[in-house]
């Protein structure tokens, strides 16, 4: 019984790296730190490992994934998708 409840005390104490996401405006983007601000003051630096867009900027839109740890915080960065490009500035966007 005692092993039993040890078990269970061990399991719950080790939380699990759970798969999350979110999505946003870039407000800017440090190329060399490969830091993200997004506009809502959301900050994520970037891993080497993920690859990004050259011309990722100011204005795009995009997708992130990554790992958590519950109440722990982030773990890791898994993924960056832009789903859309910012329009320059000075154009009106239209055809």
């Amino acid at each position: 019984m005692r092993s039993l409840l040890a078990l269970l005390i061990a399991g719950s104490l080790m939380a699990p790296a759970l798969a999350d996401e979110t999505e946003g405006l870039i407000l800017s983007f440090d190329r060399v730190d490969r830091i993200v601000v997004m506009t809502d003051m959301t900050v994520w630096q970037i891993p080497i490992t993920i690859e990004t867009p050259e011309d990722l900027g100011r204005g795009d839109r995009i997708h992130v994934e990554f790992d958590s740890a519950g109440e722990d915080g982030l773990t890791e960065i898994t993924a960056i998708e832009r789903l859309a490009v910012a329009i320059p500035e000075g154009t009106d966007g239209g055809s």
